[in-house]
């Protein structure tokens, strides 16, 4: 179940919303009266409300916007209970001041917006001794660590127990607790409204992530970066599960480097079956793994790891996706039909998807060129395939005739820039930009004014993932509804 905090300043915007949620199908919405200006009236609040609630009245050390007595939160608090709140929600301290009467029932909270402690059993345990029907524990995710720790006590509680963490790291618990024990997670009205850290919309939580369909035995699949909050692979990964029946969730993990390690020796407490692998990561996974394919021995990157048996088994996928994708515009450009063979290109940027690119193009004959704005990095995929290096601010120099924008320039919300300047752009050039967000880079629309054969990034993600779905399901994807649910998220977003 979702349980969504509804915060407005007036009393009829929360009424209008706590409607509009339970119309949309939300069996829990939480009233945080805390973000009410001026005299907060309960009984209004509660008289007509169309279905159940949880009143919480939040003080201002502990996230909230109360900035009242705390005797007159305690009356609010109170009130809430006299009128048949099916829910109010007591911190450790107000526990001991607000008695239990009637029917509702009493959420024992407790919230930590800067870290996760440590001693996470213990403060359990003290808030089991206040007589609660339902344990809350929400803290800061600094490392991924903390949301195995806090997933685990979720699990092993026997008081029912909602428990996640905050921020960018600590989303996928808000989405996986459920899996493991928790009564419900929280979701915002709006994902530009978020009352908390990492909090996402009652939307996103059933349109994108199926919340209530997840179970104790759903298998998890995610995209591990940093950041990772813009990634659509979660959008079109979903899809393609709901699609096709299966019982799996795809969330985004948010990494940092340094942490990469630690996170996947922990994968398996999370149910982790599989990941997609991006920026910065698909270089450092690789000395992680078990077992590999030709394409990440050669490149030296991953994008794709199966957990099985025990195992961590790496794929990369963009290769094939980029090579196919660059095959089909290659096809009758050239007028020698010699295809690539024996073409010059430049590949912009040397990480992972630079280095797929380059090896794709090393075996099929090409004269590869390699630049990126860090000079070592590009030097060391040259050694690495046989390529040849160019300086950065050289890369105009090169006659390409197939150029590759395979850095983050032009990606959203930086659409205004291009790695390479457009009166450098010659007809007979194919021009391939990896950025899939937007779709039409401000490199792409320079290549088509100056009539250049264009490949898109949205073409090879679309094919790399699924591919992946591929090696995660041992089923076909459903490609076209993949393309078509990314294409509306970019047009969505653009508008």
């Amino acid at each position: 179940m979702i349980c969504v905090s509804i915060g407005r300043g007036r009393h009829a915007l929360m009424i209008a919303e706590h409607k509009h949620l339970v119309e949309q199908g939300a069996k829990l919405v939480e009233l945080r009266l805390d973000y009410i200006t001026g005299a907060v009236k309960v009984k209004r609040l509660l008289a007509d409300r169309p279905g159940p609630v949880v009143v919480t009245c939040r003080r201002r050390q502990d996230g909230g916007l109360y900035s009242g007595t705390e005797e007159d939160r305690l009356v609010l608090l109170r009130t809430a209970i006299a009128e048949g709140a099916e829910y109010v929600d007591l911190e450790e301290h107000a526990a001991f001041l607000v008695p239990r009467f009637g029917k509702t029932k009493r959420i024992v909270s407790y919230h930590d917006f800067h870290k996760t402690p440590e001693d996470l059993d213990e403060i359990y345990a003290r808030l089991c001794e206040l007589d609660p029907d339902v344990v809350k524990i929400c803290t800061m995710a600094n490392h991924p660590s903390d949301n195995v720790r806090m997933l685990r006590l979720v699990r092993g509680s026997h008081v029912p127990t909602v428990g996640f963490c905050m921020g960018d790291i600590g989303t996928p618990t808000r989405i996986l607790c459920g899996k493991f024990g928790s009564p419900w997670t929280y979701a915002t009205f709006h994902e530009e409204r978020a009352l908390a850290p990492g909090q996402l919309s009652f939307q996103q939580m059933t349109d994108v992530y199926h919340y209530d369909d997840i179970k104790a035995d759903t298998e998890v699949y995610g995209v591990v970066a940093d950041p990772v909050a813009h990634s659509l692979s979660p959008l079109i990964h979903n899809a393609a599960f709901q699609k096709s029946g299966l019982n799996k969730v795809y969330v985004p993990l948010r990494v940092p480097r340094e942490h990469l390690a630690s996170f996947i020796d922990e994968a398996g407490e999370l149910g982790l079956c599989g990941l997609s692998v991006t920026i910065p990561h698909k270089e450092a996974i690789v000395e992680m793994l078990h077992e590999t394919d030709d394409a990440v021995r050669g490149i030296g990157a991953a994008n794709t790891v199966v957990f099985k048996g025990g195992h961590r088994h790496g794929y990369n996928t963009d290769y094939a996706a980029a090579m196919g994708s660059l095959e089909e515009a290659v096809a009758g450009h050239f007028r020698d039909d010699m295809g690539m063979k024996n073409k010059t290109a430049l590949v912009m940027g040397a990480g992972g998807v630079g280095r797929a690119i380059a090896f794709g193009l090393v075996q099929r004959g090409v004269q590869v060129f390699v630049c990126d704005g860090e000079a070592e990095r590009a030097s060391q995929l040259a050694a690495a395939l046989g390529c040849r290096v160019v300086e950065w601010p050289a890369r105009h120099g090169v006659h390409a005739d197939l150029l590759f924008n395979c850095t983050p320039i032009g990606m959203h919300p930086n659409v205004d820039e291009t790695p390479y300047a457009k009166h450098h752009l010659r007809p007979a050039m194919i021009v391939f930009d990896v950025v899939y967000n937007p779709e039409n880079t401000l490199l792409v629309k320079d290549a088509r004014s100056r009539n250049c054969r264009v490949v898109t990034g949205v073409d090879m993600f679309v094919r790399q993932a699924a591919a992946q779905f591929k090696l995660f399901t041992g089923e076909d994807a459903p490609a076209e509804l993949m393309r078509e649910v990314m294409k509306r998220a970019i047009s969505a977003a653009k508008a």
